[in-house]
């Protein structure tokens, strides 16, 4: 009975960590890959959620830079900031690009769009913290199909950040929001996939035009 009880403890201490730690499957599985084979210094880090997650042959796009992806699905910029050391600052990386916002306002839209600037800013002041002089650049959220509800909240945040990277050294602010847009203002539909929001080839190939002149060679 004792053996039982103890197991059930354990189960439910297991499930606590798992909901106070999101995400900690996803990043154990990039610690296993460390392991097996570190990543050189001095690649260019890709940092957030599932745009980059999904974008698996990346290097592809552009053959001619080191790509090191470590995005994890669903995550926030919340999440970027718990597990900084895990995804950005253990590869010491010589140019950082970051793709997050997103899902602060999809799992919470009850957020105003100067509080999700403000995690970015939290975000971007650790980093300068730890590197003075590396690049950062950051993509604005991108609009879509099934996120439209929110895409005059990613608008407002997106030139909070814009406005604010302007002001500081070594930042570049990426603008795909208003590229995947149509003539009517709405998010073009044939470049994401069956779930409307996460993008195909084409919605890529948008990515890959603004992106390839702001990487460090």
């Amino acid at each position: 009975m004792n053996k039982i009880v103890s197991i059930l403890i354990a189960f439910v201490l297991l499930h606590t960590i798992l909901i106070a730690q999101p995400y900690a499957e996803e990043i154990r599985a990039f610690k296993e890959k460390d392991s097996i084979a570190m990543p050189a210094k001095g690649q260019i880090l890709l940092a957030g959620s599932s745009s980059f997650t999904l974008w698996r042959d990346v290097q592809n796009y552009f053959p001619a830079y080191p790509i090191l992806n470590r995005g994890f699905g669903g995550s926030s910029l919340t999440d970027l900031i718990y597990y900084a050391e895990e995804v950005i600052f253990k590869y010491e990386p010589k140019q950082i690009i970051i793709y997050c916002g997103e899902n602060d306002f999809a799992g919470n839209d009850t957020l105003y769009p100067a509080q999700v600037a403000q995690r970015f800013f939290d975000l971007f002041a650790m980093i300068r913290a730890r590197y003075k002089k590396v690049p950062i650049a950051y993509i604005s959220m991108k609009p879509s199909p099934a996120r439209q509800h929110l895409m005059p909240k990613f608008n407002v945040a997106n030139v909070m950040i814009r406005n604010f990277l302007k002001k500081k050294k070594r930042t570049t602010y990426i603008d795909v929001y208003h590229k995947m847009l149509d003539k009517d203002g709405k998010p073009m539909t044939d470049i994401f996939g069956p779930d409307n929001l996460h993008m195909n080839a084409k919605g890529y190939a948008i990515w890959k035009e603004l992106i390839e002149p702001v990487l460090i060679k």
